[in-house]
């Protein structure tokens, strides 16, 4: 998969509309979380230094109307603090106030506007919303791809009024997962983990006849460990999946895939920083207790097949890391990870939850790749070209 990567050279004296993903947390107006914003600094940079007149569009949250709170104008301040240049700020994403802001943009100046889903026309990708967003611009620069997956009018509906090239964020991505996903180094590990099997079910259909090794912990192991009519307690499961489970039980042993599933977990009678936490074999499980992380056993068996693997795609947490007492699992998953990379393997950390699990127990440069998408992360993964990459690749 070969994508129009934006030459910056090119940008200089242009209007170029540029597609980021700002959806950062904002408390009080204050940034929790500046990670995203820090992910486009080499386009944003690369742009801006080559004297493109540049203004950054993006979504932040799920607002209903123009709500406040989910304003972008905390992330103009920071992305101001970043590059150490003025950043401008307009309370709107289309218009006469727009439009007059763009058109006083000089050389190397940056714009952000206001969050483009304040307008409902947003996420159904309005051609004439998306018309709106583009007429103002010359070319259109794609660098989002944690929203490459929508087909909203800033993703995908301004393509097609712009000449539309990939950002390096969205080319390395595409890149690192396209290696992957399409031609890995052998072995090959797959660990899924995270609250539902009805979330991964396209990538373990896409993938299982390509991995080695599929290891399944958090919250989903439980529906395949349900499907092999054991007795789960209250730990989360999807009874209208344990049909596929067992399937894709069946599948891996047919297909010579070793297929790992926790053999120990940590239960407790909820999901608190209070609840007492103990540790039993999975066939040992109290009817009163839940599965909140897998135990030691499994942490060693986990580790154990991941040993040699030379390509390893990660995408859910073993447990409820938020909680201490709930996260030894995905640290673990985390440290063996940097291991395997120092080792010269390629690792990759789906993005979400999995992203923010890596980055909290530090390791989060220590694996060669942390995604950022999530659900884009998992279709792509799915086979599915998505439809903010359809309009970048080289025809």
């Amino acid at each position: 998969m070969k994508l129009k990567k934006v030459d910056a050279d090119q940008t200089k004296g242009k209007r170029v509309l540029a597609r980021v993903d700002f959806n950062v947390p904002i408390k009080n107006g204050r940034i929790g979380d500046d990670g995203r914003i820090v992910s486009h600094l080499e386009m944003i940079e690369a742009l801006s230094g080559a004297g493109g007149r540049l203004t950054l569009v993006s979504h932040l949250g799920r607002p209903k109307g123009k709500t406040p709170e989910l304003s972008l104008k905390p992330a103009a301040a920071r992305l101001e603090e970043l590059v150490k240049k003025p950043v401008a700020f307009v309370h709107d994403c289309i218009g006469d106030e727009v439009n007059a802001a763009i058109s006083s943009l000089k050389d190397g100046d940056i714009l952000l506007l206001e969050n483009v889903r304040f307008y409902p026309e947003e996420e159904k990708n309005d051609p004439q919303f998306a018309k709106a967003l583009a007429l103002p611009h010359e070319m259109f620069v794609m660098d989002a791809f944690s929203a490459a997956h929508r087909a909203h009018a800033s993703t995908r509906g301004v393509a097609e009024y712009l000449p539309s090239f990939a950002g390096p964020l969205m080319c390395r991505e595409v890149e690192i997962l396209s290696a992957v996903r399409d031609d890995p180094r052998r072995p090959f590990a797959l660990i899924l983990g995270g609250a539902k099997v009805s979330d991964k079910i396209g990538v373990i259909e896409n993938m299982l006849s390509k991995v080695d090794v599929l290891i399944i912990g958090g919250g989903m192991a439980f529906t395949f460990l349900a499907a092999q009519d054991l007795n789960i307690g209250r730990s989360l499961c999807e009874p209208d999946k344990i049909g596929f489970a067992k399937e894709m039980l069946k599948s891996a042993k047919d297909k010579g895939v070793k297929l790992f599933l926790p053999v120990d977990v940590a239960v407790a009678n909820e999901a608190s920083e209070s609840a007492k936490r103990q540790i039993v074999p999975i066939d040992r499980i109290p009817d009163d207790q839940m599965g909140l992380d897998i135990g030691p056993e499994s942490i060693k068996l986990f580790c154990q097949a991941l040993t040699g693997i030379k390509t390893v795609l990660w995408n859910g947490p073993m447990g409820v890391f938020e909680l201490p007492s709930f996260k030894d699992g995905t640290e673990a998953i985390a440290k063996k990870l940097s291991e395997l990379t120092a080792d010269g393997a390629l690792t990759v950390v789906g993005g979400g939850d999995t992203a923010a699990a890596v980055k909290a127990a530090g390791y989060e440069r220590a694996v060669s790749h942390v995604s950022t998408g999530g659900g884009a992360t998992l279709e792509f993964m799915e086979g599915k070209l998505l439809p903010g990459i359809e309009p970048l690749l080289e025809k």
